[in-house]
This record gives structure tokens, C-alpha cells and sequence, in this order.
């Protein structure tokens, strides 16, 4: 006597099912949470860096991206396809490049945030942690293709 119909494929399709019912689960669907705020923290930091030059937004907008890679696909997709941070994306993925206007903007950052800092009269310690950091994010901001 034949099987119903649905059972005749049944064996084939069960990995198909276990794996659909894994992503679902309660660890998988908690990782993808995680990178989900991730990204999201991300992108909402990269956006105030906009306005407030402290905090760079390209850094941040690359990292939302990734982590919507595991998070969001749908999400990630709509920042690849913005109309300003999807070339950002586009080019850092393809060539590891960042174009001249966004190296300039970010040293000129750098060097305005350690400005700001001596005009303050922080401590010697403070202003040379911040012009190592700061120096050697800018070295690798200018040795990056255009």
C-alpha cells in the first residue's frame, strides 16, 4: 500500500526541516538578536556621528553592516542600498578603500577631538593616549586605497 502523499518525500526533506526549526530555536534566534542590537547600537551611533564629530560614523555605519549580516539580512540589505552609506559599504567591501573626503573628514576629527583636549589643559597622560590612539587610527585611515 503506497504512503500519503507527503511522506513520500519526508526522509529528504528532514534535514531541510531540522535545520529551518534550528534557526528558530532558542539559541540561534538569540544570537541573531545580539547581532541584530548590535547593529542596531551601531547605526544608531554612526548616525549622531554625523552630527557630532566625536564619534566616526563611517567606522560605525561598516560595523552595523556586518553585524546585519548576521543579524538582518533585510536590514543590511537596506543600508547597502542607501544612497549614502551604500557606496561607503560598497567600496570597503570590494577594495578595503576609503574615499579622500572621508579620510579627510575623519583625521580632520582626529586632530579637532585632540585640539579640543590640549584647549582643555587634560593631563600629559590623557593627551598622549589620545595621540597614539588617535595617530595610529589616522595612519590607518591615510594608508587605506581610494
Amino acid at each position: 500500500m503506497r504512503a500519503l502523499a507527503w511522506e513520500d518525500d519526508y526522509d529528504e526533506r528532514l534535514p531541510m526541516l531540522m535545520k529551518r526549526s534550528s534557526l528558530r530555536s532558542g539559541a540561534g534566534h538569540l544570537v541573531r538578536l545580539v547581532w541584530l542590537g548590535f547593529g542596531l547600537l551601531a547605526l544608531g551611533l554612526g548616525i549622531v556621528g554625523v552630527f557630532l564629530p566625536l564619534l566616526p560614523t563611517t567606522p560605525l555605519v561598516l560595523l552595523a553592516a556586518f553585524a546585519f549580516t548576521k543579524g538582518s539580512p533585510r536590514l543590511r540589505g537596506m543600508l547597502v542600498g542607501h544612497r549614502i552609506f551604500g557606496p561607503i559599504i560598497a567600496d570597503w567591501e570590494a577594495s578595503g578603500a576609503i574615499a579622500p573626503r572621508y579620510k579627510i573628514a575623519a583625521c580632520t576629527a582626529m586632530a579637532a577631538i585632540l585640539c579640543v583636549s590640549v584647549i582643555m589643559d587634560l593631563s600629559a597622560t590623557i593627551i598622549a593616549v589620545q595621540a597614539i590612539c588617535l595617530g595610529t587610527a589616522a595612519l590607518f585611515v591615510l594608508t587605506r586605497p581610494h
